[in-house]
């Protein structure tokens, strides 16, 4: 007899439909699955096997063929685990076929018959909800399984209460709602960081016009301390951005209690992480950090400790805001639009150009530890700033400064000034505008354009760093509430740009 279930593949964030086909046949005893399915899906016969023998059935003495289909593509993961043993008793007459069609099914099965939980509910839930079908998930996860809609939606312990409730009709509770907090708490602000109000100008001006940023200064400057806080000065999400972070996380494992992402997120990936931890690949193909950063912050501290073909793999997600995967096998597509937040020191000892600290090789170290640092990835970042170390008199004397609060006001109005402009384009921010459309938004006063094209010849500007200064500018003034920029916004714009290689 042959009978068929329905789950999902991935391919990046992009899902698939996979039949999973169950023929049993007369022959020899065997338990055979086909369809490129990869070693967790073949170690599934164990687990089917016992997970029946606990709720009193065996396999039959015949033959059993798994086929995974379309035949052509890769699945990888626990998760098939489940359609595999609904279809297996569709075949065998346990259950009626007609009574999981409606349904795509997801889970991982215990010896002991529990459906435990597994990547990607959410995008599966929103993909079986936009096909007009069901969804049978872990119990765990239905809170998860609910932000995508799918009806009915089954959310089970075990395969005893999945089977109940085909067989004897009792109900399966339906999962509870994870309650989502409007105003989360957090326990860092802005205002905790005295001096510095050159590096807190740039934050504001990144949080508005979503420009990358690199600060460079002496250890204990406060570089890190200003990274953590340039989200709590950000705009919140909105629904759409909620759920595309939360389907990213829900593929690559990391969505926490079954609860949406709410807050930007903010990742700090340590310098020895490999190319493929950081834009994802490996293995299994998952997410890396800049795709789990969507939306948020990639922040690199000690950026030139990291190493230099993993840097140079940023540069074009931080063009296109995607991450193209190549494998043999597959190419798969990940978004990454993110900001970029770097830190450094200017040397090797971290001292250069500190009278009495430098060590004996300044200032020959600090340009080898710059050089590490390529041209073109210096470039991609719109703010380049130098944060000196703060002296303790300010630490004691300089009064508390504004609050997160504060500044995200001003950056939401900044942001409301500027929005219309970006009404049915394929733009959010300054920072992404280009080409004509770039011309169109940012107009200038003729002594702005001069000082411009004045500052270009002389610091010999790239094409890209010149249309990224006019970038800058119109979020200046922007900030400003200005629809033109002045000779004003474009010498602060060119403030901000590369202390280490002016150009």
């Amino acid at each position: 007899m042959l009978a068929t279930t329905h789950t999902v593949a991935f391919s990046g964030v992009e899902v698939l439909t996979i039949q999973t086909e169950v023929q049993i046949t007369n022959g020899l005893p065997a338990f055979t699955i086909v369809g490129l399915a990869d070693k967790s899906i073949a170690e599934s016969r164990e687990r089917v096997r016992s997970a029946l023998h606990s709720v009193g059935l065996e396999l039959p003495a015949k033959h059993i063929t798994v086929n995974l289909a379309p035949a052509d593509v890769v699945k990888e993961g626990t998760h098939y685990d489940l359609p595999i043993i609904m279809a297996l008793l569709a075949a065998m007459g346990v259950v009626e076929p007609n009574q999981i069609s409606p349904y795509f099914m997801m889970g991982e099965l215990g010896l002991d018959g529990s459906v435990r939980a597994v990547s990607g509910i959410l995008p599966a839930a929103v993909w079986a909800s936009k096909k007009q079908m069901g969804l049978i998930c872990p119990a765990e996860q239905g809170s998860e399984a609910l932000y995508g809609k799918a009806e009915p939606l089954l959310a089970v312990q075990n395969l005893v209460q999945l089977l109940n409730y085909f067989k004897n009709q009792i109900p399966i509770p339906a999962p509870a709602v994870q309650e989502e907090s409007e105003t989360p708490q957090t326990l860092i602000d802005l205002k905790e960081i005295k001096g510095q109000e050159i590096a807190k100008r740039a934050l504001e001006i990144a949080a508005v016009g979503g420009h990358n940023l690199l600060m460079i200064g002496p250890p204990g400057s406060g570089k890190s301390m200003l990274a953590r806080r340039l989200t709590t000065i950000m705009p919140p999400m909105n629904r759409y951005e909620v759920l595309e972070v939360s389907q990213i996380h829900s593929i690559a494992g990391k969505l926490p209690e079954g609860r949406l992402i709410t807050e930007r997120p903010f990742r700090n990936p340590h310098h020895s992480a490999t190319t493929p931890a950081l834009v994802g690949g490996g293995a299994h193909s998952k997410p890396g950090e800049i795709s789990l950063a969507h939306h948020g912050i990639l922040f690199l501290d000690e950026l030139p400790e990291f190493n230099r073909t993993t840097l140079e793999s940023l540069r074009q997600p931080l063009e296109t805001g995607i991450v193209t995967v190549a494998r043999a096998n597959a190419h798969i597509t990940y978004p990454a639009r993110f900001q970029l937040v770097a830190a450094m020191n200017p040397c090797r000892c971290g001292y250069l150009g500190t009278r009495g600290r430098e060590c004996s090789r300044a200032p020959k170290c600090g340009a080898e530890y710059q050089s590490k640092i390529s041209g073109p990835l210096l470039d991609r970042i719109d703010l380049q700033i130098e944060v000196p170390a703060v002296n303790p008199w300010e630490l004691a004397q300089v009064p508390t400064g504004e609050s997160s609060e504060t500044i995200r006001e001003r950056v939401k109005k900044a942001r409301l000034f500027s929005q219309n402009r970006f009404i049915e384009t394929p733009f959010c921010n300054n920072a992404q505008a280009d080409g004509s459309f770039l011309e169109t938004i940012a107009p200038m006063e003729a002594d702005a354009a001069a000082l411009l094209r004045d500052a270009a010849e002389k610091l010999m500007l790239s094409a890209r760093g010149y249309h990224r200064i006019i970038r800058v500018a119109r979020t200046i003034a922007d900030l400003a509430e200005s629809d033109v920029i002045n000779r004003l916004h474009v010498s602060e714009a060119l403030s901000f740009r590369n202390p280490l290689q002016k150009g």
